[in-house]
């Protein structure tokens, strides 16, 4: 069905007012709304003591982009959920088209015309494609009401021509990389055509068309170049109240000092690095994806002390399946990697951990975190068994905690204790566990794949630090990411990647403009895409 509103000169009463006029019309997609206004008025949620959202007003007008930064922990989450209709709000009311909504859920939400794009997924891995963007908005057929799953993969298949975000209808969620599992969300949410993206990096051109077809779209992100090339206006949440609002044409230490309430100065400061030898040498390796297809193409690379190799590359070009390899967490079907000398073939991950490699995952929720952990347990996953935390099958639970509460201070995270389930960390907090864990023990490499994704400027200034002094103390560090700036700002060498090959290996002093087009596949002087 297709939802229309409006007002023509023929509806509007003798008061002078529009009224709003309504008309269903049947169709073969899923409910469709024209531009609305968006009101939050008085938003307030608590949690206990905790004041969430406190008294938050936000408009967003129609055809708007309307950017809301914000540290992880200020409250940005909490109001899209309120919003939503996944959490109430204790005051504060909702209006669309200056109509008071109560949105009790998100079938309320996806009604009025509010959709979601979660920076956490909310699909159901043992399901397709098809089937999670069905979830919630299902169609049926026939009497017997069964699911019309062609539907649903006809839709896929147009949305994604449409809006340029491929991905395969009948593939399985769990089987998906991250970075596509974000491209399924959105996808969900375009279906409804209603959009309000959280941390999606890949959608700037999508946003402007929704704009220009006149979609209110309110963009949470911590990507203030993004921001800054995106949005019509920016409101900042700290703490969980508005600290001020800003035009596009604010820098991004301005923006990042609102957001965090100090002076902010957000460009990584770091030596010339002096390399070493060989530490890590990859050579030859191929392996498969979950389907059997070549996903990392016969790769050659080394990593030496003292410096940052960065993989540059779209998300989806076989770094996932790079760095699972290294980490013995995916078979490869040829190659070798070898650490200072000494193939890692036939290791265990955990055996590859001991030898000295440091990890910090790209999916921190699945890979990274025993979310039903404290943060004391989480931080000695790799040498819980070793003393002077255990002896035997015996834990040494206050050596553990001694440990923690050191890391809880030296590396800033913020917690109530470290007695605390690490699921009740803001995500940047869960990242800052990860990277404590991996880099305070002796390292001969650290292995950092999209290490800053989801985390706020400060914790991302922190990560990048953390980065630096691993570099600086001797490892060797490879980093993979899909942000071009990331990698930029941290590489000493950068190795860009492109359909499981390795295109080039370039000096960190390499053109922003040569590292995009070897990204899309084009090499140096070529005039197509390499084979």
């Amino acid at each position: 069905m297709i939802y229309r509103h409006g007002a023509g000169a023929s509806d509007r009463p003798r008061s002078g007012r529009p009224r709003v006029v309504r008309e269903w019309v049947y169709d073969d997609v899923w409910p469709r709304r024209c531009a609305l206004r968006l009101e939050l008025r008085g938003i307030t949620k608590r949690f206990g003591a905790l004041v969430a959202n406190d008294h938050i007003d936000l408009t967003v007008e129609p055809g708007e982009i309307h950017a809301l930064l914000g540290e992880n922990g200020a409250g940005k989450s909490t109001l899209m959920n309120v919003l939503y209709g996944l959490l109430q709000p204790d005051e504060g009311e909702i209006l669309v088209d200056g109509v008071a909504t109560k949105i009790h859920r998100p079938s309320d939400a996806i009604a009025a015309g509010i959709g979601m794009v979660h920076q956490h997924f909310m699909l159901v891995p043992v399901f397709t494609v098809a089937d999670n963007v069905m979830l919630g908005a299902e169609k049926t057929r026939g009497f017997a009401r069964f699911l019309n799953r062609g539907a649903a993969r006809k839709l896929v298949l147009d949305v994604s021509r449409r809006y340029g975000l491929p991905v395969n209808p009948d593939a399985v969620i769990e089987n998906l990389p991250v970075g596509v599992q974000q491209r399924v969300e959105i996808v969900k949410a375009l279906t409804r055509d209603v959009l309000t993206p959280q941390e999606t990096d890949e959608l700037l051109d999508v946003m402007r068309r929704l704009k220009d077809a006149g979609k209110s779209i309110v963009f949470i992100t911590h990507k203030l170049r993004e921001v800054k090339a995106i949005a019509d206006r920016i409101t900042v949440i700290r703490r969980g109240a508005v600290v001020g609002t800003a035009q596009p044409d604010a820098s991004e230490d301005e923006l990042a000092t609102m957001m965090v309430g100090r002076a902010m100065q957000l460009q990584v400061v770091k030596e010339p690095a002096t390399p070493g030898d060989t530490v890590l040498a990859i050579r030859g390796l191929t392996v498969a994806d979950e389907r059997g297809h070549l996903a990392v193409d016969d790769v050659d690379l080394d990593v030496r002390a003292g410096e940052v190799l960065g993989v540059a590359g779209v998300q989806g070009n076989g770094q996932t399946e790079l760095v699972e390899a290294i980490m013995a967490l995916r078979p490869a079907a040829r190659g070798d990697v070898a650490l200072a000398g000494k193939s890692l073939a036939g290791r265990t991950t955990a055996q590859v951990l001991a030898a000295g490699i440091g990890y910090i995952p790209e999916d921190r929720s699945v890979d990274g975190l025993v979310r039903e952990f404290t943060v004391a347990e989480n931080l000695v996953l790799d040498v819980y068994h070793q003393r002077p935390y255990a002896s035997g099958v015996a834990l040494h639970h206050d050596a553990i905690a001694a440990s923690a509460d050191k890391l809880v201070r030296d590396y800033d995270i913020r917690t109530p204790s470290s007695s605390a389930p690490v699921s009740t960390l803001s995500g940047g907090n869960q990242q800052k566990v990860i990277v404590a864990r991996e880099v305070s023990r002796p390292l001969k490499v650290l292995v950092a794949a999209q290490p800053t994704r989801g985390v706020d400027v400060g914790s991302t200034q922190f990560i990048h630090g953390q980065v630096i002094a691993a570099r600086d103390a001797g490892s060797a560090v490879l980093l993979v990411s899909s942000e071009l700036d990331e990698i930029v700002a941290l590489a000493d060498r950068i190795a860009v990647m492109y359909r499981g090959k390795i295109l080039a290996i370039v000096g960190a002093d390499a053109p922003r403009e040569q590292l995009g087009l070897l990204m899309a596949g084009v090499t140096d002087g070529a005039k197509g895409a390499a084979a």
